[in-house]
């Protein structure tokens, strides 16, 4: 984590000091009291029903030696007394994001960063593992993404730190350049573009324009890797202005990538493919993800491609993949409390992710029924009912037995499926539930121990406690 004087952290963020020791160190950064530690730089956040300022007494309490203060904002008499070392500055955040970029700069690290619709953290820390055979890396915990975490993340790195694996999230235009900008990745990639944030951003190709500014914080000689299947990016691209000097790959399904796989195998624990570079003729060899799904090995390539452009071995990436830990409830296998198969995808949804997911599972053999259970896929915008239904659309007798929905949304869902999946709408197996607990019983009372259950839907529905309802024993 960062460690440096007051001072220096006052030039660092464009802060001038009031009181105290300049020549005091501090050890880290914390903005959340509750989670803090001795010797740390306390910043206090403001946000629309919250103020750090409020806080700080109690970050004296949790061990802050010095504390950025926005100016103009009153000081407490007790911090006054104390002598307590406070950096000036406009905007707390700002002079964070400043203090972040700064550090970054000075240390010799190489930067990945990760956007894209869907797979950001799967491929997050697929790129971790395979890069910490060979280095010491720093990856983004959790979803660390915004403008907040992807700073904090920064200054946790410690001065030996190799390589820094960072997610980018957003949620609206500008923000992923923000965020590229203080990061200056050395490399990046894009996993794909679907409907996440359609409310905000209007179109898919909205989203690709969105995704596509992680490119403008590459160094002259950076590498962008991006899903060369979808158009959008490769039409994107067309428009921007970057550096002669930046390298452009792709990775994907289809064979037309640099990177593409070969010999598929699924089960609904993981899934085998050799990683092919198409340009030189070369293979990294059979890999074992433990994750299944066709839009999984994409994000495997990703990984596997930054990595070998990072020098890692093939054989370091097979090892590596095979000790995989994965960030929880994307396509998270586990069982049931009679040994079904549960997949839980539950962290998010949007239409993009739900057809992959239902693939997913329309792809995999020896199972006896197939139960999807959805809940509502949030922030689609005005077009949302027409979407839910379309999913309803998508599914067919061959792809899944059984469909059950949760949520108003997913109600439109049921709908259209009871049209494309007649066989599961006579026998009973479409149903639409107001409660998750009365999803899960009358479930309980179906499942089989050779059935399988995806469930997936956005992170505001919780669809996790549907899980936990079906493994509870």
């Amino acid at each position: 984590m960062i460690t440096r004087t007051v001072s220096q952290i006052a030039s660092m963020c464009g802060a001038y000091r009031k009181g105290g020791n300049g020549e005091l160190t501090v050890s880290g950064v914390m903005t959340d009291t509750r989670a803090a530690g001795s010797g740390q730089l306390f910043v206090p956040l403001a946000g629309e029903r919250f103020d750090g300022h409020d806080y700080a007494l109690q970050a004296v309490s949790s061990g802050a030696k010095a504390m950025l203060w926005q100016k103009g904002r009153e000081v407490p008499a007790e911090l006054t007394r104390m002598d307590m070392p406070l950096l000036m500055v406009k905007d707390t955040l700002e002079a964070l994001q400043q203090l972040a970029s700064a550090y970054r700069s000075e240390l010799p690290v190489r930067v990945i960063g990760i956007t894209g619709s869907n797979g950001k953290t799967t491929t997050k820390d697929m790129t971790a593992a395979l890069l910490s055979a060979s280095y010491r890396v720093l990856k983004t915990e959790g979803n660390l993404n915004n403008q907040i975490g992807l700073p904090l993340t920064l200054l946790k790195m410690d001065e030996d730190t190799e390589v820094a694996v960072l997610e980018m999230g957003m949620s609206g235009f500008g923000e992923i350049e923000l965020l590229t900008k203080l990061a200056h990745p050395d490399a990046a990639i894009i996993t794909n573009i679907g409907d996440a944030h359609m409310l905000q951003l209007g179109s898919r190709e909205g989203i690709a324009k969105a995704k596509l500014e992680i490119a403008l914080g590459l160094g002259d000689e950076g590498l962008l890797l991006y899903h060369g299947d979808e158009p959008l990016l490769r039409e994107g691209l067309s428009r921007m202005a970057l550096s002669a000097g930046i390298q452009l790959k792709t990775f994907g399904l289809g064979s037309g990538n640099e990177w593409s796989p070969d010999r598929i195998a699924l089960d609904p624990f993981g899934s085998s493919f050799a990683a092919l570079n198409n340009r030189k003729s070369s293979s990294v060899g059979m890999v074992h993800i433990p994750v299944p799904g066709k839009h999984n090995i994409s994000n495997a390539l990703a990984a596997v491609a930054v990595a070998r452009y990072f020098g890692v071995p093939g054989e370091s990436m097979a090892e590596s993949f095979k000790s995989l830990k994965l960030t929880g409830m994307r396509i998270e296998p586990s069982r049931a409390y009679n040994e079904a198969i549960i997949l839980n995808d539950s962290y998010n949804a949007n239409p993009t992710a739900t057809r992959a997911a239902i693939d997913l599972v329309a792809g995999l053999q020896d199972i006896a029924r197939r139960w999807i259970v959805i809940g509502d896929m949030l922030e689609l915008g005005p077009d949302e009912i027409a979407m839910h239904r379309e999913i309803g659309a998508y599914l067919s007798d061959d792809k899944a037995e059984g469909l059950l929905t949760y949520g108003p949304l997913s109600a439109h869902i049921a709908t259209a499926a009871n049209d494309s999946m007649p066989r599961a709408a006579q026998a009973g197996r479409i149903r639409h539930f107001e409660d998750q607990l009365e999803l899960a019983a009358w479930l309980r009372s179906e499942l089989t121990a050779e059935d399988l259950v995806l469930v997936k839907g956005s992170r505001g529905m919780r669809m996790e406690q549907v899980v936990q309802a079906l493994e509870k024993r």
